[in-house]
């Protein structure tokens, strides 16, 4: 459940940094702090059962390879193959930490 936790953080994380970027009333205003908060105690409950540390660093990849396939995706931001390749080293950077974060729960763990 603690990396659901993290999946879901960084999945808020998308909507938030839109929000950031694109909001412009009261109301695009308040879903941003929302998301934000939303996201935030996703993380906290997943420092709850994993290391701070590993949450920390696997939220920010996933965060930031899935915004800018965003960027890419819906806001026709510029793609090049040299951009898919920093993606695709983010994604297995994050899936190595995973992969070690679960050998060490394992191996000394609660």
């Amino acid at each position: 459940m603690a990396w659901g936790y993290v999946a879901l953080a960084a999945l808020v994380e998308i909507f938030w940094v839109v929000g950031l970027r694109y909001s412009g009333t009261f109301l695009q205003w308040a879903g941003t702090t929302v998301a934000i908060i939303s996201s935030f105690y996703f993380i906290i409950k997943a420092c709850e059962k994993l290391p701070s540390g590993t949450v920390y660093a696997v939220f920010t990849g996933a965060g930031a390879a899935a915004i800018l396939i965003v960027d890419i995706l819906v806001f026709k931001a510029g793609f090049t193959w040299i951009t898919l390749s920093f993606i695709a080293l983010i994604v297995i950077g994050v899936v190595g930490i995973k992969m070690t974060t679960d050998e060490a729960d394992q191996q000394g763990g609660d």
